[in-house]
């Protein structure tokens, strides 16, 4: 690990505009003022994010990113720079020391890293019902689910516990409704089919515990250097809307649970959110609006996140503006769509007197880019057409037999391997509805042994009434609700920004 005193910022690269070749760097002080790469397919985004990545880790600054066609996992292994590497290096008198990062791999599904879970309840109505692809009265009847559940201490710890809430929210609906709105039956089944959906998405296997801790994220090596968290995306990536939500649920839950820091020497941790595009599309404005509160405001929690995506145009201009440090790789502009993307994109960089910004995005090499950061004012630094560094890792995916080497060797080894299944709303709403029906069902008569004379019987004699001792249904329920709340939680949760769980 070096020091931020001899090593003031991440070397990106090398440009060429004037007579002397300048430095490219990105100041670790201004790091978590957040940033953008973007470019075409096939243009060097994923060979900046590794090297980026890399230097982050050096630093002792733990990373997270997404690794959407696997390429990203070659950042686990030693590099084998070729000729034309080695010659850039030449180039900007940089030595390569070829060495692989800490890595831990992730894998929502428990396949190509360890798996990653999260409770219903610590993800919350707004991202569950993204996740869902539900309308607005849908998510209301969603949020009403959360908001019962919640109050009565029902731990949501699956799918099977939120189907067993909604049966529950149903079978309750005219009680509910009285308390907080109308719900109504056909939105209960449309939630309960994009469940079903979901499921068969193999969005099952990311809820439930144990649960992701992000201090198993935020760890260094034992020579300092940060631990670099590679999700394996390939397979969710079948799954934008999964995908989008879980990494926003990621960003909001270091968002609340980091303590404020302001602006440090270095970040506490940097999350590069990958395919951005997916976050932002068709996203309702309220879900807009939270992001963009959230990316303004985590910067002083010490995080700096960094979206990658094709084009800036791809993310809306509230949460662009919060983007101080830019990286542009090359961009084509075949369609009207094309050229609004290109002249949005070219606008947004400081101008440099000796190129035109939109002609150079588009005549940019493989492993060239458009470089803008921010200086020690926090303001941007003038645009600069850079040649990037080679990555000291390897240029390419790891195998399997290496993937399963670095996993073998992870700090975090058998903690999420085995799933665990405490009671939680399934077992205790079941629970509550034996009770009921031992409550309301009659008494059983007892069976003759043989045969008696009759006897005649004498007339009843009046009595007064007198008040059952017999529960009715609902004073049943409403004691069993009282004593799981006791026993649980004895007040209503507190939701964050996106309705994820506070802790």
């Amino acid at each position: 690990m070096t020091d931020v005193a001899t090593n003031p910022g991440l070397f990106l690269g090398q440009s060429a505009d004037g007579e002397t070749p300048q430095r490219e760097i990105l100041l670790w002080n201004r790091a978590n003022r957040h940033g953008v790469i973007a470019g075409a397919t096939g243009t060097g985004k994923t060979v900046t994010l590794q090297i980026m990545a890399q230097g982050f880790s050096e630093m002792g600054v733990p990373v997270f990113c997404a690794d959407v066609k696997g390429d990203l996992s070659g950042i686990s292994q030693v590099g084998t720079p070729n000729e034309k590497l080695l010659a850039r290096a030449a180039g900007m008198n940089l030595a390569l020391a070829p060495k692989a990062s800490p890595t831990v791999f992730w894998d929502l599904y428990g396949q190509k890293g360890h798996p990653v879970r999260a409770t219903v309840s610590e993800i919350g109505p707004l991202l569950m019902a993204r996740m869902l692809d539900l309308n607005d009265v849908q998510e209301g009847v969603l949020t009403v689910a959360f908001h019962v559940a919640d109050k009565e201490g029902l731990l949501l710890l699956d799918l099977d516990d939120l189907r067993s809430m909604l049966v529950y929210v149903a079978e309750n609906a005219a009680r509910i409704g009285r308390e907080v709105g109308n719900v109504a039956p056909a939105s209960i089944a449309s939630i309960q089919r994009a469940l079903l959906q979901l499921e068969q998405d193999g969005g099952d296997a990311f809820f439930g515990e144990p649960a992701l801790k992000l201090t198993d994220m935020m760890r260094t090596s034992l020579d300092g250097r940060g631990q670099v968290n590679v999700l394996d995306s390939t397979r969710l990536m079948n799954s934008p809307r999964l995908y989008g939500a879980f990494l926003l649920w990621l960003m909001s839950e270091l968002f609340e649970q980091l303590p404020e820091i302001g602006d440090p020497e270095k970040p506490r941790l940097v999350f590069f959110f990958d395919e951005a595009h997916l976050l932002f599309r068709d996203a309702p404005k309220p879900l807009l609006e939270k992001v963009e509160q959230v990316v303004r405001l985590i910067r002083s929690k010490g995080v700096g996140v960094y979206f990658i995506t094709q084009n800036p145009a791809d993310i809306p201009d509230s949460v662009l503006a919060q983007l101080g440090n830019r990286i542009q790789h090359a961009l084509r502009a075949y369609t009207p769509s094309d050229q609004r993307g290109l002249k949005a994109a070219s606008d947004s960089f400081r101008v440099n007197p000796t190129f035109d910004t939109a002609d150079a995005i588009q005549a940019l090499g493989t492993g060239e880019a458009l470089v803008s950061t921010l200086d020690e004012k926090g303001a941007p630094r003038i645009v600069a057409r850079t040649l990037i560094r080679p990555p000291d890792s390897r240029l390419g995916p790891a195998t399997d037999v290496e993937r399963a080497a670095v996993m073998a060797a992870s700090p975090v080894k058998g903690v999420y391997d085995t799933v665990v299944d405490r009671e939680s709303a399934e077992e205790i709403l079941a629970a509550r509805h034996e009770q009921t029906k031992a409550a309301t069902a009659p008494a059983a008569k007892p069976v003759p042994q043989g045969r008696a004379p009759a006897t005649p019987k004498a007339p009843p004699t009046p009595r007064a009434p007198r008040k059952s001792n017999r529960q009715t249904p609902m004073e049943a329920l409403t004691k069993s609700v009282l004593r799981t709340a006791g026993s649980t939680l004895t007040r209503e949760l507190l939701r964050g920004i996106l309705g994820g769980l506070r802790r």
